[in-house]
C-alpha cells in the first residue's frame, strides 16, 4: 500500500494575522511512481512562476555529480530512485547551503513546493524558507552563512524538516507550503537555507528535484499514467508485485496477462530454489517498463525494463527476461568483491533457461552447438555460458551446486575453494573438462 501521509504543520507567519501551512507527503521506494502522485501534494508542475526565473548557489558547494541548478525547475525530474545528474544537491561533506530564486520580478505566491527523490538519506528535506519583495536600504540579495536573513530584509516562511514524520526514509517527497490568503504578496526573492538530513556520513546532502513556484494552489490530483500501475501477490501469498506501464501504456495488457502469473508462480519457485540461514526473500518489489537502452536491469527492489525491446519479443523472450531480473531480487548479494560477477548473471540465467524456459533450447548443448565452429565458451563468460556451465556441474557432480554457492555468496563465504568441497575438482578443473564436452561433436 502507498506511504503517503499527510503532516499540516501551521509553523511560521509573515505578519501577526497570516498563516502558512505546511503539508508533507512522502512514496516509499516501492511506491514511487513517474509523476510524483501524492494524496496530499500537487505534483511537480511544467508551468510554473519559477520556470524561468534565476537560481543561484550563494553558500555552498555543488557536487560534481550533481545535476545542474536548472534541474530544480527544467519541468522534469527523475523516474529511478538514484539519478544524481537529474537532482541537484551540495557536495559530499557539506554541512550547508544557501539558494536564492530570483522570479525577476514581484509577484503575488501562493505556494512553493519542493520535491526530492532518492534511496537512503539523501531522500528527505531540512531547510528555512525566506522570502523577500527586495526592496528596503538595508537588503541583501545575498547573505552568506552566518548572516541572519532577518537582519537583511528577509522574512521567515517556514521551517522544512521531513524527519519528524518519516525519519531517514528514502523514495519520494513532496513538500508544499501554501499561503492561507495572500500572505506572500509582492515577493521577488526566494532564499533556501539548506541543511544536511544526518552527520554519519558524509552523504545528508539531499537530492532536490524540483522546486516550483505558484501564484495559484496546485491541487493533488492522480498524474495520467497512474492508472497504469497495478499490484498482485505471489502464489504463496509472500510477496506483492507492483508492475508499472505508465511509459509504456501499450503493454498493459501483456503485463496482466502474460508477465503477472509468469511472476506470480515463479517468484515463490526462485525463493525456494536460492535459500540460505536466517535469509528472507523481498516480500515486494517494483518492475517499471519504459523506453530506454539496453534489456533490463535490478536495483535492489527495483526492476526496470526496456518496453521497446520487450515489445518485440513478446512472443519470444519478454517474459524469461523479467524472470532472470527476478532473480536478482531474489539473490540480494553484498557488496562483496569476491563474489564473481560471472556467477551473479549465470544463476539467474541458469533459472531461467533451465527452469523457466528449459524447452527453449536457449542455452542448452543445443544452443551451445548453434554457436558455430569459432565459439570459444569460457565457464566465466557470464549468462547462458555459465548456467550452461551449472547445469552441467548440478547434473555431473553436485545437484545443489547453485544453491550451495548463492548462499556462500549472500553469506560472504563464497571462495573459489568450495567447488572442490562440492564436487571434488577445481573450478579450473571442471571448467576444463566442461568446455571438452560442451564442445564435442554430437
Amino acid at each position: 500500500m502507498k506511504k503517503l501521509i499527510l503532516a499540516a504543520l501551521c509553523v511560521a507567519t509573515l505578519n501577526a494575522n497570516a498563516e502558512i501551512k505546511i503539508v508533507i507527503a512522502h512514496n516509499s521506494d516501492e511506491d514511487a511512481t513517474a509523476g510524483f502522485n501524492f494524496d496530499t501534494v500537487p505534483s511537480p508542475s511544467t508551468n510554473h512562476l519559477a520556470r524561468n526565473a534565476s537560481f543561484r548557489l550563494i553558500d555552498g558547494t555543488v557536487d560534481e555529480n550533481s545535476g545542474g541548478l536548472d534541474k530544480l525547475h527544467d519541468g522534469q525530474w527523475p523516474d529511478e530512485a538514484d539519478q544524481p545528474d537529474d537532482n541537484f544537491f551540495l557536495a559530499a561533506g557539506s554541512s550547508s547551503g544557501r539558494l536564492v530564486v530570483d522570479l525577476g520580478h514581484a509577484a503575488d505566491i501562493r505556494q512553493i513546493n519542493t520535491y526530492s527523490r532518492h534511496t537512503g538519506t539523501r531522500a528527505p528535506h531540512v531547510y528555512k524558507l525566506y522570502a523577500s519583495t527586495g526592496e528596503g536600504t538595508n537588503f541583501d540579495s545575498a547573505p552568506k552563512a552566518g548572516i541572519a536573513p532577518e537582519s537583511c530584509g528577509w522574512k521567515l516562511v517556514g521551517s522544512v524538516d521531513t524527519r519528524t514524520k518519516f525519519g531517514g526514509d528514502g523514495g519520494q517527497y513532496g513538500v508544499s507550503i501554501t499561503s492561507t490568503e495572500n500572505e506572500m504578496a509582492q515577493t521577488r526573492y526566494l532564499l533556501f537555507d539548506l541543511a544536511v538530513t544526518e552527520q554519519d556520513d558524509d552523504f545528508g546532502n539531499t537530492f532536490y528535484s524540483e522546486i516550483d513556484v505558484r501564484d495559484t494552489p496546485g491541487t493533488p490530483a492522480k498524474a495520467p499514467g497512474h492508472e497504469n500501475e497495478f499490484s498482485f501477490q505471489t502464489a504463496d501469498g509472500k510477496c506483492t508485485i507492483t508492475i508499472n506501464t505508465a511509459k509504456a501504456p501499450e503493454l498493459k495488457e501483456w503485463a496482466q496477462t502474460k508477465l503477472e502469473p509468469a511472476l506470480t508462480e515463479w517468484y515463490p519457485k526462485i525463493t525456494a530454489e536460492l535459500p540460505s540461514d536466517g535469509y528472507t526473500a523481498p516480500d515486494h518489489f517494483k518492475v517499471t517498463l519504459k523506453p530506454m537502452d539496453g534489456v533490463a536491469y535490478t536495483a535492489g527492489k527495483n526492476v526496470t525494463a526496456n518496453s521497446e525491446w520487450l515489445e518485440k519479443e513478446l512472443n519470444g523472450e519478454a517474459v524469461g527476461a523479467l524472470i532472470h531480473e527476478a532473480v536478482h531480487v531474489v539473490q540480494q548479494y553484498p557488496g562483496d568483491r569476491k563474489i564473481p560477477g560471472w556467477m551473479v548473471e549465470g544463476i539467474p540465467d541458469y533459472i531461467r533457461w533451465f527452469q523457466f524456459d528449459a524447452d527453449k533450447h536457449g542455452a542448452d548443448a543445443v544452443w551451445m552447438h548453434k554457436r558455430g565452429k569459432n565459439f570459444s565458451p569460457h565457464y566465466y563468460d557470464s549468462y547462458r555460458v555459465t548456467a550452461n556451465f551449472l547445469d552441467w556441474v548440478s547434473r555431473k557432480y553436485d545437484k545443489d551446486i547453485v544453491r550451495e554457492m548463492n548462499a556462500a555468496m549472500r553469506g560472504h563465504k563464497y571462495d573459489e575453494s568450495l567447488w572442490k568441497k562440492y564436487t571434488g575438482k577445481t573450478l579450473s578443473d571442471l571448467g576444463d573438462e566442461w568446455r571438452k564436452e560442451c564442445l564435442s561433436p554430437g
